[in-house]
């Protein structure tokens, strides 16, 4: 009969190898554990067929074959039934939309939304009243807030273009910029205040109450601080009719003849 002799140090290494395995074993427990208790609870829902995700009474409530849907809010979504690709975060966000690719956040963001596609608003009541307008961007209390049909406008800032319905290609940025603009299009302005009467088209202002009461002039520039900020009307400096003012207070008492007033 043979007789198997085992040297010390081969049982320490099978009994190192032993441990190791056994606290591999229990670290793998471990995080199993961990990752039971970091679990939300109760778990995640809202999620349906077809990539959408709903929560909030009402929100996606209509939806048939529309895919890649996230409604978050009460009644966000409520209409939309075939749409794809939009999400709604607030309260009556999104609520008549049955089109595609729109993002709205913010309580009555783009709630009259119709068919207008590739709108985004954030902040609320933007967009508001808009129902086949596509391609505009509103970021702010109120901005764009009566656009209806316009395409394409830019609004960044309170009440900017706030009173804009079928306006098109107008760039605001600032509080209450555009703000009674209703139907001009490729106006730019910048500042608060800027372009705040208009509703004419192809004006550019940048500035604090640059081009301020600026009504039906067309084609005007003013960069600066008040520039022409009493101009109502066009002028008769150029052969279109259109002013230049470059400067604080450029051209800021000009009136519609082309003359100076004050």
């Amino acid at each position: 009969m043979k007789t198997v002799i085992t040297s010390n140090s081969s049982l320490i290494t099978n009994l190192c190898l032993r441990s190791v395995l056994i606290l591999i074993a229990l670290a793998f427990l471990a995080f199993a554990l961990v990752q039971e208790t970091q679990a939300l609870n109760p778990p995640p829902d809202g999620g349906y067929p077809g990539g959408n995700t709903a929560e909030g009474q009402g929100a996606l409530l209509s939806l048939t074959t529309g895919g890649f849907n996230t409604a978050v809010g009460f009644l966000s979504l409520r209409s939309n039934a075939t749409g794809a690709f939009n999400t709604a975060i607030g309260a009556g966000t999104l609520f008549a939309n049955t089109a595609d690719n729109n993002t709205a956040t913010g309580a009555g963001v783009l709630l009259s939304n119709t068919t207008g596609t590739n709108n985004t608003a954030n902040g609320a009541f933007a967009l508001f009243n808009n129902t086949t307008g596509a391609g505009n961007t509103a970021n702010g209390v109120n901005a764009l807030l009566h656009n209806t049909a316009g395409d394409s406008n830019i609004a960044i800032g309170g009440d900017a273009l706030g009173t804009n319905t079928t306006g098109s290609a107008n760039t605001a940025m600032g509080i209450d910029v555009l703000r009674n603009n209703v139907d001009g299009n490729f106006n730019t302005g910048v500042g608060i205040n800027a372009l705040f009467q208009n509703n004419a088209s192809d004006n550019t202002a940048v500035g604090f109450d640059a081009l301020f009461s600026n009504t039906t002039g067309n084609g005007n520039v003013a960069i600066g601080v008040n520039a022409l900020s009493s101009s109502t009307v066009v002028g008769i400096d150029s052969a279109d009719g259109a002013k230049v003012a470059i400067g604080r207070g450029a051209l800021q008492h000009t009136n519609g003849t082309g003359s100076f007033s004050g």
